[in-house]
């Protein structure tokens, strides 16, 4: 039986994060073109690790509840490298890579406190819902006792995907409590 070999981590006391931009939707084409620059080029000692800021949501569509990785940090990834010469030119020779995030002439690392307060971000375990309705937004109700009537959205409570839709009810304005995936657009 074939051993499967763990790949090992590469630590590097002289590796700090820095904030590459880069090009919006392109996240994980970016990475993997990196991982394969920093293998070809044999500077994973300098390059330790890519990071695409990364967390689970509820995604409700057509009634149907999908689990998805939400990116935090649309257009942006972390980079785990000791800054030289040459890993500022594998980092930034990638189509796509608009630079580095900087404050100065030169990249300013991020203080640790803010990439540990981002990792504990990414592994928060209650995934959360991603809604898109807003308030004030007209919806039908596609199941339930109110089935088919057509109300405004009052509240919307993403942590545990319920929407309070204003209906018209016998003459009254009504509150109704429902989950996402009860509702649809108009």
């Amino acid at each position: 039986m074939p051993k499967t070999t763990k790949k090992k981590k590469i630590t590097n006391p002289k590796a700090k994060w820095y904030v590459l931009n880069i090009r919006t939707g392109y996240e994980n084409a970016i990475k993997k073109e990196l991982q394969q620059k920093i293998e070809a080029s044999g500077l994973e000692k300098q390059i330790v690790e890519i990071l695409i800021p990364v967390q689970k949501k509820i995604v409700v569509k057509k009634g149907k509840q999908n689990v998805v990785e939400d990116k935090i940090f649309p257009g942006y990834i972390l980079v785990k490298a000791e800054l030289s010469e040459l890993t500022w030119e594998i980092l930034n020779s990638i189509e796509g890579v608009r630079g580095f995030v900087r404050t100065d002439k030169k990249p300013r690392p991020l203080p640790e406190s803010e990439v540990k307060a981002i990792m504990q971000y990414m592994e928060v375990e209650q995934p959360s819902f991603k809604t898109s309705f807003s308030i004030g937004e007209a919806v039908k109700i596609t199941e339930g006792a109110f089935a088919d009537f057509i109300g405004s959205v009052q509240e919307i409570d993403s942590t545990k995907g319920k929407i309070k839709v204003l209906i018209s009810f016998l003459g009254r304005e009504a509150p109704v409590e429902l989950d996402f995936s009860q509702v649809t657009k108009l």
